[in-house]
């Protein structure tokens, strides 16, 4: 399935607890400027009615063009198979359970998927992004190797994850899959790792070892460690290197088990160049058994594709050859194992959408429902 050939229109909505995006998508684009409403997160009368006009909206101003779906993301743990939206900080006006699909789907007559926002960034980096890139460029260095699953996180309020695998999200039995906020701090063993990986992490990290009296933003404690702003700068070095250790320790754990290529986003990635470095070099660590005995943290070594000369070292992934025991035949095969690691291509927000619009016309084309 080529997305990019492909005329099918799909509605399309980024959710978020502040204000709601509003769009549509044909051939994998944008076709008409995005709608954006406040969410009125604090009463549901009033947030359902603004989705639905949101919609209304949109519908309208792709007339004579037709729409063949709605996809959209909401952030946290939901029944995304059903439709129905659960108790959600962000959005507390659906606490107790709303059949936000079955209801859009009665309005408007549209087949309609919802699914986690860390699921749907994770499927378009994996449809339209970072997998692409990273299969392209093993192609054309002659590396008979192409990936089919991704881990993708997003740094930003909080610590959002999603799974791809062969291709397709992994929601789980009860749509609660990738949910790697919720580890268990690298730090802190009694709170969960998003206590140190989000914005709020940065600006506590950063005054708690400063005693720096400001109130200031992830970014400017970036522009702090950067020597772009003037202040403490070994300080702010220091709150983004703790948070890029529990972070590297929440992705082996989740590395471990799912064994693909990882893609960042969010607000925080825009600190990739303190962050990821630490995280690769945590990720390439070692861990030892109770003997003393030092083992690789990793099955695999993982390469940073943001660094020029670790992205060339992913690509020259040289063959051996060995021979079939009791034949004269012999076969090539790398020893070996290699995972990259990188920012959005697509950025976090168009990621979300296009993994929206990718997921609605997979469903169709399978009928899954």
């Amino acid at each position: 399935m080529n997305l990019y050939l492909d005329k099918r229109i799909v509605i399309t909505l980024d959710a978020g607890g502040t204000n709601f995006v509003f769009s549509a998508l044909k051939g994998g684009e944008e076709i008409i400027e995005p709608v954006i409403l406040s969410s009125q997160a604090h009463d549901l009368n009033l947030c359902l009615t603004t989705i639905i006009k949101g919609f209304e909206i949109i519908q309208e101003s792709l007339l004579p063009l037709s729409p063949v779906a709605i996809s959209f993301a909401f952030p946290g743990p939901a029944n995304y198979k059903e439709g129905i939206i659960g108790n959600l900080v962000n959005l507390p006006a659906f606490n107790g359970g709303v059949a936000l699909g079955p209801m859009l789907e009665q309005i408007f007559n549209l087949p309609t998927f919802i699914n986690n926002d860390g699921d749907l960034f994770t499927y378009g980096e994996a449809m339209g992004g970072i997998l692409p890139q990273i299969n392209k460029l093993l192609k054309e260095n002659n590396v008979e190797k192409q990936y089919k699953s991704l881990f993708g996180v997003t740094l930003g309020t909080g610590f959002g994850g999603g799974i791809v695998v062969n291709r397709q999200i992994l929601a789980g039995d009860n749509s609660a899959a990738g949910e790697i906020w919720l580890m268990r701090n690298f730090r802190n063993v009694k709170v969960t790792a998003e206590e140190d990986v989000s914005i709020r992490a940065i600006q506590r990290n950063y005054f708690q070892i400063s005693k720096d009296q400001h109130d200031l933003t992830p970014k400017q404690i970036f522009d702090i460690a950067t020597g772009k702003k003037s202040g403490d700068r070994k300080a702010a070095l220091k709150a983004f290197e703790e948070m890029a250790f529990s972070i590297g320790e929440s992705l082996a754990n989740a590395i471990t088990l799912i064994d693909a290529p990882v893609v960042i986003g969010g607000g925080i990635s825009g600190a990739s160049e303190i962050i990821l470095p630490k995280v690769v070099e945590h990720l390439n660590g070692n861990i030892e058994n109770l003997d003393g005995q030092k083992m690789s943290r990793l099955v695999s070594q993982v390469y940073n594709l943001e660094d020029s000369q670790s992205m060339s070292d992913f690509v020259n992934w040289k063959n051996t050859t060995v021979k079939i025991p009791f034949t004269d035949k012999i076969i090539n095969y790398r020893p070996e194992k290699r995972l990259a690691i990188g920012l959005s291509k697509l950025g976090t927000s168009k990621a979300i959408c296009f993994g929206a619009y990718a997921f609605a016309l997979n469903s169709l084309d399978n009928d899954i429902k």
